[in-house]
């Protein structure tokens, strides 16, 4: 028995018991009149919740008098939603049916509202249990690409971030357990995120504006990474695994295990992996002349091996009504940069470093006005360097302390809903060669209201939330920049091969900004089974200060960034006499689903215009690289290689931008052990005024067919990416091609485990795949075939 806190006893004995003594019990069953064990059920609105015992009976006790709205979810059923009154000194008794669903039905947990797959306003991908460790791979981008309206920014199988309906970068916020990983992984696409998903429980992708829970960084949606790393329960529960990848040599260990001891919890985790430089099934860089290429050969992307470890240990209290606990985590990576080497023998590598101490908390209070405060903060320590030669030549770092507030009252005229606070503060600086933003500091304070309320058949939800974003840098560079073009009648050997910066203006810059957004949505069961989902919202973005402050190379993209507070006036760049304006998203979402029976379906269409988009193009004009090289690498004499040391320059600037687009997805239990699913998504992103937004993801469809009985598991899954041709300015198309991806795994119990082992192939027809939306596509295509080999056990 759990210990009262001494808050909650002197809250509780002001309350009348008569309105806290009411008890529920029931059954929960399926169609078939069976019992489902393990179901969750919860009350709205309140932390009451537990599960069904083997007979599928349940009891909870301590629930108000009146209208209490009860939720029930099971694995493979679509979720019950039942609104019961409950008498004041009786004892009220349920018998509660789930229908099957073959579309999972997962809960977000980082919302203070309840939002689910099959039931929210807003669109929602859950990716957990069985499916997540099946899916994972080395980066957060690789391990979400199957999800119907994500794609990733394929950067040499050792970084991605995901690309949620064509935005990505500052538009889509990526979290752990709620809170902002505050990496340095949205400012350049070689850099990787700094969350692992071999130790995760579920990753939550929320798709379109998500700024209301997470702010105006969520603009163009939110992944969320959760894990257990700070225990809700004493419970003792594991989970281990062992594996071992043919394309890159990969070896990964990990393990996760939560136990306790009367009112405390403990959490441990831990993962290892190393791997070479992978395998491809044609050279990778695709050579512009018509050379005739060598027959055969095995062929890898130089410079991509990587290696990672990290761990984590957790503890909690744990109260009769709620819990408080903190986290400490260290996460190592050290990974090469395909594409980022200066001659045939040095390579760049990244060395990442990030020590995160997280706090949770959640105390249902039951008071006259307030249920429960849910409580969550974080401070993050990150940096990593890039090395050559051994020495580093650039350094990033990010000092981030964010906290959130959630405060939920009571039912107030049938409406569930409450206030979130939150705060972050993040320092931000890169020093090096090859540092393109100057340091920087950004501070967020922010106040948001989320409601709903369910009226017979529609479920309403609406909120609204208003930022303040400062955006300070008191070391802000002016360099006289030599760039030019590079038209006919140039000598493109005319140009100055030293040092072309020279600081000629150093300022500070102050900036800022109040994003507000608001939301409203519904969801209708117009007929058992099916809902229609509405979602409106106008969310409003501040610019982030890469965005704004950039002028320097970016190796990572092999252009020279400029931000938007400069422009372009022939041909020189200096300070921009423009207003820096808030980017405003006015997004649509439209949804029908099936949620119950042998087939289900969801079905989504979205409209987003963007106003004052921040984006980059390309101005024509070149600048020499600064970065130091050998003498011998300027060695003249093979005059034929035209501008080989130079980079584009890119500036920031605005426009309106229009994306509309779907996913579709569709399930089918054809028996108790068959399962198939189809699904598609695409999106056509352009420029409100004609034109192409740069690296859009392409149409893609698939199928995938599941066979699962009580020890044997296998699926087997086909992928079409089509051909990208809706191509911005000096951008290149991309071929389409056709991913095969096959596993199967067999359940062997020992002594109180549940062990599996399992084979895994990947790009089973070897294709040379190319993806759009890589910066790096012409010179670091997917892996080859690859088969991965593997051992896990839960207990």
């Amino acid at each position: 028995m759990y210990k009262i806190s001494r808050i909650v006893a002197l809250v509780s004995a002001l309350i009348p018991a008569s309105v806290m003594a009411q008890s529920i019990e029931g059954v929960v069953k399926n169609s078939d009149g069976k019992a489902v064990s393990g179901a969750l059920v919860k009350v709205e609105g309140t932390n009451a919740k537990t599960h069904t015992d083997s007979d599928g009976y349940f009891v909870i006790n301590d629930l108000r008098a009146g209208v209490n709205e009860f939720h029930i979810s099971a694995s493979g059923f679509a979720h019950l939603h039942q609104d019961i009154v409950l008498n004041a000194d009786e004892v009220t008794e349920l018998a509660l049916t789930l229908i099957r669903s073959p579309i999972e039905v997962i809960d977000v947990v980082a919302t203070p509202i309840h939002m689910s797959v099959m039931e929210s306003a807003s669109p929602i991908s859950v990716l957990s249990g069985e499916t997540l460790r099946r899916q994972q791979a080395s980066t957060l981008g690789d391990t979400l690409e199957k999800l119907p309206g994500v794609q990733s920014n394929f950067h040499g199988n050792v970084a991605s971030t995901p690309i949620i309906r064509g935005l990505s970068g500052p538009r889509v916020l990526i979290a752990q357990n709620g809170l902002d990983v505050s990496d340095v992984s949205r400012v350049g696409p070689d850099h990787s995120v700094a969350t692992e998903a071999s130790t995760s429980q579920q990753i939550e992708v929320l798709r379109g504006p998500a700024t209301l829970f997470y702010g105006s960084g969520a603009i163009g949606g939110v992944v969320n990474v959760v894990d257990g790393r700070v225990p809700t329960d004493n419970s003792t529960q594991g989970e281990w695994l062992l594996e071992s990848n043919s394309a890159d040599d990969k070896k990964l260990a990990s393990f996760n295990l939560t136990t306790g001891y009367e009112s405390f919890g403990f959490y441990a985790d831990g993962y290892w992996h190393e791997s070479n430089d992978y395998e491809v099934p044609v050279e990778a860089e695709i050579e512009e002349d018509d050379h005739e290429e060598e027959e055969g050969g095995d062929y890898v992307v130089e410079n991509s091996a990587e290696k990672s470890n990290g761990f984590t240990l957790g503890a909690s209290y744990l109260l009769d009504d709620g819990y408080v606990g903190v986290a400490v985590e260290q996460f190592n990576r050290e990974y090469g940069v395909p594409g980022h080497s200066h001659d045939g023998d040095v390579s760049v590598f990244a060395d990442l470093e990030q020590t995160r101490v997280q706090l949770l908390g959640e105390l249902n209070v039951q008071s006259q006005w307030i249920n429960k405060v849910n409580l969550r903060g974080a401070f993050t320590d990150y940096e990593h360097a890039e090395i050559e030669n051994g020495e580093v030549g650039t350094l990033f770092e990010n000092d981030t302390h964010e906290l959130k507030v959630d405060v939920m009252h009571n039912p107030f005229v049938d409406w569930n809903g409450g206030i979130s606070f939150h705060y972050k503060n993040s320092e931000v600086s890169a020093v090096g060669e090859e540092a393109f933003t100057p340091p920087s500091k950004s501070e967020t304070i922010a106040l948001a209201v989320m409601e709903e309320k369910h009226f017979a058949d529609v479920l309403l939800q609406f909120g609204a939330r208003i930022e303040r974003v400062t955006i300070d840098a008191d070391n802000v560079l002016l360099p006289v920049l030599e760039a030019h073009g590079h038209d006919e009648e140039e000598d493109e050997h005319d140009h100055d091969h030293g040092d072309e910066e020279t600081a000629t203006r150093v300022f500070d810059v102050a900036h800022k900004f109040t994003p507000v957004s608001v939301s409203a949505g519904l969801v209708w069961d117009f007929t058992p089974g099916y809902n229609i989902g509405l979602s409106v919202s106008r969310s409003e973005r501040a610019p982030s200060a890469a965005e704004l402050l950039s002028f320097g190379a970016h190796i990572g993209t092999n252009s020279y960034e400029v931000g938007a507070l400069f422009a372009l006036d022939d041909e020189e760049i200096g300070l921009s006499g423009e207003t820096i304006d808030l980017e405003t998203a006015n997004n649509i979402d439209l949804t029908l689903r099936k949620t119950q029976g042998d087939v289900a379906f969801v079905f989504n269409a979205f409209y987003n215009q963007v106003d004052n988009y921040y984006y980059q193009t390309n101005t024509g004009l070149y600048v020499e690289s600064s970065h130091d090289h050998d003498e011998e690498e300027h060695d003249h004499d093979a005059e034929e290689e035209e501008h080989t040391d130079e980079l584009p320059v890119y500036i920031f600037e605005t426009d309106d931008v229009v994306l509309n687009g779907f996913e579709v997805q569709i399930a089918w239990q054809a028996t108790d052990t068959f399962k198939a699913t189809v699904f598609s998504d695409f999106v056509r992103a352009r420029l409100k005024d004609g034109g192409n937004l740069p690296r859009t993801s392409p149409l893609r469809y698939g199928t995938q067919f599941a066979y699962v009985d009580d020890s044997l598991t296998a699926h087997l899954d086909v992928t079409r990416y089509q051909s990208q041709n809706h191509v911005s300015t000096d951008e290149t198309t991309t071929d389409g091609y056709t991913m095969v991806d096959a596993s199967v795994a067999y359940d062997i119990p020992v002594s109180n485990q549940d062990v599996t082992v399992y084979l895994k192939g990947t790009n089973l027809t070897d294709t040379e795949a190319r993806v759009h939306t890589s910066f790096i596509k012409d010179i670091a295509p997917r892996p080859g075939r690859s088969f991965a080999v593997g051992i896990k056990g839960n207990f």
